[in-house]
């Protein structure tokens, strides 16, 4: 399955990235439950749960302690993302990216299907040159 079949089968769009992540054998899945608390803009409409889940992985590749560890390079590819989100979204708020849509309605679903294919799509983009994806 791809991150967006993953959102159309029950995962939130934050474990929606990780879930394909994990299948890519990027990250273990022991980091899902980590992700559920990101969803829907952590609860509050903040942060887009699907960016928050790719700088999960990109802090889990590349931050402190890990063998591949470099605090520079994590938040240059943290920053990388976000830059590369906001070329074709221009905010990274779940509020913003969703406004005036009804949370239950088909057309979020379809928005955030498309924002979890997004951000899976420019995560890929940025970690395949720094591992073997």
């Amino acid at each position: 399955m791809n991150s967006v079949e993953y959102f159309n089968n029950g995962y939130s769009c934050a474990e929606s990235v990780i879930m394909d992540a994990v299948e890519k054998g990027i990250v273990p899945k022991d980091l899902l439950p980590v992700a559920t608390a990101f969803s829907g803009g952590m609860g509050s409409g903040c942060l887009c749960g699907a960016i928050a889940a790719s700088q999960i992985v990109i802090g889990w590749l590349y931050g402190k302690e890990n063998k591949n560890g470099n605090e520079y390079l994590a938040r240059a590819l943290a920053k990388q993302f976000i830059d590369e989100f906001k070329k074709n979204h221009r905010a990274t708020c779940c509020r913003v990216l969703t406004a005036g849509m009804d949370m239950a309605s088909a057309e979020r679903k379809a928005h955030c299907a498309n924002m979890v294919s997004d951000c899976s799509k420019i995560l890929e983009e940025i970690i395949k040159v720094k591992v073997n994806v």
